[in-house]
């Protein structure tokens, strides 16, 4: 099992363009396709890795790694998600200078933008539908892009007091002052 999870994750890790959010379809592909965890787990998991600090493939990886194989599975996870980039940014960090200016290059990275955001914009997409996500639920993340985007708020501060908030309406609905 170590090893599946050691080369699940690194052909993760190699195929994987624009890190990050990016990653999430090729995990959960992964996990659901191999019947590691549900649909449900998968998104309790990503829920917890989008509050952790650091590289967000590499928590991901091993936290579901520790779902799936203890401690031995998240760190073998870990790994596989850090090892071929780590390499491949070695080999291109010893010839990137002689690429750097080369108009192909150029226009490569730039051709990859729309893919990368597309990759981004599909987790969304079925972690709204996952979630059942309503118009009157989708506000309060509205608002906290808008915060951050168009007046410079800190994400700190969003998640303390989306936090609190969350903290608010659970009190709330066990003194049945809100209906769930």
């Amino acid at each position: 099992m170590l090893l599946k999870l050691f080369l699940t994750f690194t052909k993760i890790g190699i195929f994987t363009i624009g890190g990050g959010y990016a990653v999430i379809p090729l995990i959960e592909t992964e996990i659901i396709d191999n019947n590691w965890l549900t649909k449900d787990e998968f998104y309790e998991l990503l829920a917890i890795t989008e509050s952790l600090p650091g590289v967000f493939a590499t928590n991901i990886a091993t936290l579901v790694g520790y779902k799936i194989a203890g401690i031995k599975g998240g760190i073998f996870s870990a790994l596989g998600t850090i090892l071929a980039p780590f390499l491949f940014i070695i080999i291109i960090a010893t010839f990137f200078h002689k690429f750097q200016e080369n108009i192909y290059v150029a226009k490569a990275f730039k051709a990859l933008r729309p893919i990368v955001v597309a990759l981004i914009a599909a987790p969304c997409y079925s972690a709204i539908k996952a979630n059942k996500m309503t118009f009157k639920k989708m506000i309060i993340p509205v608002i906290a892009l808008l915060l951050m985007w168009q007046f410079g708020v800190s994400p700190v501060w969003i998640v303390l007091f989306g936090c609190l908030g969350g903290i608010l309406m659970q009190i709330l609905k066990n003194k049945g002052i809100i209906k769930s």
